[in-house]
């Protein structure tokens, strides 16, 4: 199995980085080195950009069945968490090098998802401002953001 096949993400920045030695080199084609070795670059970051939005939207939809009274639509929460957290894994198992980097991408995505999350119960009229600063000071760590953690469910 090439690298390729085990870590997308270190096989893009390798071949990024062996097409700016050859264009060092002086290599005799005529190739656009480095705008080729950008987009194979690129090819990593949309991987690390598109576990960035999964994992914004599961802290999204956890900050809204941790804060939001509302009985509907939590089960479409959850499923929507599940299918985030697939996702996520999905990616980490085709660029395992990844995986150090979950913990920063959480910390980073905290606020984001918080605040869209403030923005939806706001627009269904389901918080006031107090609930909204309660909801500022949350946070939601990696492991339960990743793992198959689910806020309480709210008292009747």
């Amino acid at each position: 199995m090439s690298l390729y096949d085990e870590d997308f993400i270190a096989w893009a920045k390798q071949q990024a980085e062996a097409l700016r030695a050859a264009a060092r080199a002086g290599p005799n084609q005529t190739l656009d080195w480095e705008n080729l070795a950008e987009e194979i670059e690129g090819l990593g970051i949309s991987q690390r950009s598109a576990i960035s939005s999964y994992i914004m939207r599961i802290i999204q939809h956890l900050a809204k069945l941790d804060f939001s009274p509302a009985v509907e639509p939590r089960n479409a929460w959850r499923r929507t968490i599940r299918l985030a957290r697939l996702q996520v894994q999905r990616r980490i198992e085709t660029s395992p090098s990844l995986r150090p980097e979950l913990g920063r991408i959480v910390s980073e995505e905290n606020r984001r998802g918080i605040e869209y999350a403030i923005a939806d119960l706001e627009e269904h009229g389901e918080l006031d401002d107090v609930d909204a600063e309660a909801m500022r000071r949350a946070s939601y760590t990696a492991d339960q953001v990743l793992d198959d953690w689910f806020p309480p469910e709210p008292q009747a």
